[in-house]
């Protein structure tokens, strides 16, 4: 089946539940507020991790309800399946998400939900719609478009709105892979910031949860609600699904199990754990994640997107050693980044793929210098730890690893990440490199979408990385400009059902395309 037209999609957004919650004011507003005595839906609704056969869907209430599900694949929702309700209840804040299954294969699904209030069932809201496209299982052209950190450095939603979110859904693609730093649980935002030329910047609208460091659960969730009152993201999410990865500031930044809060004044509760639960279970309960039974609340997975593309999902945070120097010698449990159990997981599942294209969706990139203390250039925060040298630390991983995709014939590989703020094109090639037994590969960063701008860092020549393009605020601009200032990225892959070429192009949010290259895939001997 063809892949549905740019004009399909923009129809869809524009006839909507999505564009029913979008004020004027470039806000997102409940269903229906003035009829208080109903129902309503609160953030939209959300989709994630589709495969051809299934799919995750989400919406949260405004009090305890039941929520009826119709599924079609039809906008008219003609011969739609109704299937067996949910509820929607407080011990999940009144988010309730579902999957989807025994779905056809490349088919554009519709899905609507509809409130009935579990203390008054004569009481039933205006329903919602959203819409997402199963995999194919046939050599079709896909498209997906990543990026990541959403609202962070106290910039929130202006008048304008995050308008990054905006220009990825104009490109229609298949889903949307954010990268991490989706939300700012350490980020408290102001009313207003002064900007550098004597101008403001206005966050035209701000919940109490945004307004201190998130600690409680209620204040991690808050953190989320707040994205989803942004009109650009509320439309995108009603269009295409989004596959969730992520890094630190969905706790507190640079976290580790090690991460000591007892200077850290904004913190009531110093427990580095207690935040890390609260928080991964606000991140469950409000992105359309698959549940993993063996480990609840797992994040690392793969995708499979069809025969041209799996995505492999890590999660570069949870099973880590302390940051540190990150100069150990010998791979251990201090040295770790990913862990024993991911790391095996996804060495297994790379071997087993038989997919032309392997991306490995990281949080982090591999040879940039990013230093726990900033400010002093100290302590490792990635898997970089800046000394140009042969592997150590958590470089010891990673070395493990690109010598065991060598050495297992694995090809096709490519690595998309974000974290630093700004956008780049990395070729890594053992001719360069201080370790040499890998295959040269190509990693992409993206970001931000709609947050402080940072950058360029340093690069770390163990793996041989050179610089192909870079876009970042110059020394003159300086660090932490607003998301006004234009250097808000994301990036684009296309991957040609005929040729099976893969080609990626860096983007910014005004959609000027900033770099380009293709990739042809090495064929199997």
């Amino acid at each position: 089946m063809s892949k549905p037209s740019s004009m399909s999609r923009r129809v869809f957004l524009a006839s909507t539940g999505a564009a029913s919650l979008i004020g004027l004011s470039g806000l997102a507003m409940p269903f229906y507020s003035r009829a208080n005595t109903r129902p309503a839906f609160t953030h939209g609704v959300q989709s994630g991790d589709i495969d051809a056969v299934s799919g995750m869907i989400w919406t949260r209430a405004d009090r305890p309800s039941r929520v009826q599900f119709e599924v079609a694949t039809t906008e008219s929702f003609a011969n739609a399946e109704r299937l067996a309700p949910l509820d929607a209840l407080p011990d999940s804040d009144h988010a309730v998400k579902r999957l989807l299954t025994e779905l056809a294969s490349d088919q554009d699904i519709f899905y609507r939900m509809t409130l009935a209030d579990l203390n008054d069932v004569n009481a039933v809201s205006e329903p919602i719609v959203g819409r997402f496209r199963t995999a194919p299982t046939s050599r079709r052209s896909v498209r997906f478009a990543w990026s990541g950190d959403t609202a962070g450095q106290g910039w929130g939603i202006d008048e304008v709105g995050m308008k990054t979110y905006a220009t990825i859904a104009k490109h229609t693609p298949d889903f949307f892979l954010h990268s991490g730093d989706t939300i700012y649980a350490d980020g408290a935002m102001k009313d207003e910031v002064d900007l550098k030329d004597g101008k403001k910047w206005k966050n035209v609208v701000l919940i109490d949860e945004k307004r201190k460091v998130a600690e409680t659960l209620d204040e991690y969730r808050g953190q989320w609600k707040y994205n989803l009152l942004d009109k650009n993201l509320l439309a995108m999410n009603a269009a295409l699904p989004t596959f969730f990865q992520w890094d630190d500031h969905e706790v507190v930044n640079n976290w580790s199990s090690a991460k000591d809060l007892t200077a850290d004044d904004r913190y009531k509760e110093k427990s580095i754990a207690v935040l890390a639960a609260r928080a991964g279970r606000a991140f469950h309960e409000m992105t359309p994640i698959r549940f993993t039974p063996a480990e609840p609340g797992r994040v690392y997975r793969k995708i499979a997107y069809g025969p041209l593309v799996d995505v492999f999902f890590l999660d570069m945070r949870s099973y880590r050693g302390a940051n540190g120097p990150n100069l150990q010698t010998e791979l251990n449990t201090d040295s770790r980044m990913l862990g024993e159990q991911q790391t095996r997981w996804l060495k297994r599942e790379l071997a087993n793929s038989k997919a032309t294209w392997k991306v490995i969706a990281a949080d982090m990139p591999i040879g940039l210098v990013v230093w726990d203390d900033g400010a002093n250039k100290k302590g490792s925060e990635a898997v970089a730890n800046g000394d140009n040298g042969p592997a150590k630390g958590r470089e010891l991983e990673f070395a493990d690893l690109l010598h065991f995709i060598k050495n297992a014939g694995i090809t096709n590989t490519v690595w998309l990440t974000a974290d630093v703020h700004y956008t780049a094109a990395h070729h890594y090639s053992p001719d360069r490199a201080r370790f040499q037994d890998f295959e040269p590969f190509w990693e992409f960063v993206s970001g931000p979408i709609h947050s402080g701008t940072f950058g360029p860092n340093d690069l770390d020549m163990t793996f041989g990385p050179e610089v192909r393009y870079i876009k970042a605020p110059s020394a003159e601009q300086g660090q932490n400009l607003p998301p006004s200032a234009g250097f808000q990225f994301f990036g684009l892959v296309d991957i040609d059902g005929n040729t099976e070429q893969l080609t990626v192009r860096l983007m910014d949010r005004d959609d000027n395309e900033l770099y380009k290259t293709t990739l042809d895939p090495v064929r199997a001997a």
